[in-house]
């Protein structure tokens, strides 16, 4: 598809943003092993999380779509999954890739995972280590990229595990398979990362225990069904934040956006730039923090981005990097390494975009410097990486 874009204006309203991909790809896969009914609100039915419903029906779960954004599940137990008819084709979704390697993990028949040619060039390793302590059997191609065929009727067993890097689908997938294993599972992870698969856990009836950095589970828990409600995507939302900072006068109200403090690093970046961001009427859907973000449109001067913070906004870089080329001076990014293993090289990509943009931007192995100047007509390329398309537009 080519897109052309053209300038327009941002009119002051108030909107609503789509369903959290994250924890809407939890939902189905939880609430599949769950024992009982769980009924979800607010799904985001986009390509990604439509693709673990299929895979998660072809394993013999009967999830109900009664509306774009409401579906019932009745979960088989944790036991209850049956062997696939085929492999499993999770499209573009790295979330799903991973987290279903550590669900079939422990299971009693053999599975294959694939994905598209984006997915499949996606590094695998980062699981396969760790599920492979826990006694898991994972063939991948030659370089640890999919497909992944997992072998069944192996007895997992916890493990503790050190995570060498910051990943939110890397400690879900240990999480998960760790419901199979015996005895204890523990991850500790370098830096915070969402924690949408415990606070699940535990709302589906799992104890887990976070301890500073470790969060930690006893295999063979039983999970109950629930009634799981999901707030809209803040890094759908960061679009219309990025816009309305931008424009000449707006003032936008996004309401019902998810804001779990592990995800708002993008919030904390804006404003440290002198973004005019608030949240309002902040309260709990379920186990999840939610607030009404108003924003208004700001005049931004470039920083040195926390490395710190990078965990908290990894999906959000993107539309950083445009806040950061509508800036005052310079801003820096590090610690951005993997961005380079998302759907594109994200940091390559956002840097060939600007240029041609009339921007410039020195890039560097885990980041780059973009100095703030005016926008110029051009044509841009994706990448096939809708994140990129969405903050390049």
């Amino acid at each position: 598809m080519d897109f052309k874009v053209r300038p327009a204006s941002f009119r002051s309203g108030t909107v609503t943003v789509p369903g959290d991909k994250s924890i809407s790809h939890r939902a189905l896969m939880l609430g599949s092993v769950a024992t009982g009914r769980t009924e979800v609100s607010g799904f985001l039915a986009g390509e990604d999380c439509l693709a673990t419903a299929a895979a998660m029906r072809a394993l013999g779960v009967r999830i109900e779509q009664l509306s774009a954004t409401d579906l019932v599940i009745d979960g088989v137990g944790r036991d209850g999954l049956r062997a696939p008819p085929g492999p499993l084709d999770l499209g573009n979704s790295g979330t799903a890739m991973r987290l279903m390697a550590g669900l079939l993990a422990g299971q009693p028949f053999d599975s294959v995972l694939t994905g598209d040619a984006s997915l499949s060039g996606r590094p695998m390793n980062r699981i396969i280590r760790p599920l492979t302590k826990m006694g898991a059997v994972i063939e991948s191609d030659c370089d640890g990229t999919p497909p992944l065929q997992i072998r069944g009727g192996l007895q997992l067993k916890g493990i503790h595990y050190d995570m060498p890097v910051a990943s939110a689908q890397v400690k879900s997938a240990v999480l998960l398979a760790g419901l199979y294993a015996g005895g204890e599972t523990s991850v500790t992870e370098p830096a915070v990362t969402r924690d949408h698969t415990e606070r699940m856990l535990g709302a589906m009836g799992v104890e887990v225990a976070v301890d500073g950095g470790t969060i930690s589970m006893v295999g063979g828990q039983e999970l109950r069904g629930n009634r799981i409600p999901i707030p809209g995507d803040l890094s759908s939302a960061t679009f219309i934040i990025l816009g309305t900072l931008l424009s000449q006068d707006a003032e936008i109200k996004i309401e019902n956006v998810g804001v779990n403090p592990t995800r708002t690093g993008v919030i904390d970046i804006l404003k440290a730039m002198g973004a005019d961001i608030r949240l309002e009427n902040t309260r709990i859907f379920g186990e999840e923090p939610v607030a009404d973000i108003r924003v208004r449109a700001s005049r931004l001067t470039g920083c040195d981005v926390d490395p710190a913070l990078v965990s908290l906004a990894i999906d959000e870089f993107p539309a950083l990097f445009v806040a950061a080329a509508a800036a005052e001076g310079e801003t820096c990014f590090s610690g951005l390494e993997e961005l380079r293993v998302k759907e594109s090289d994200r940091i390559a990509a956002m840097a060939d975009g600007l240029r041609r943009l009339g921007i410039a931007v020195d890039e560097a192995p885990d980041g780059a410097t973009v100095r703030g100047g005016d926008f110029r007509g051009g044509v841009v390329d994706s990448y096939h990486d809708h994140r990129v398309a969405m903050a390049l537009a």
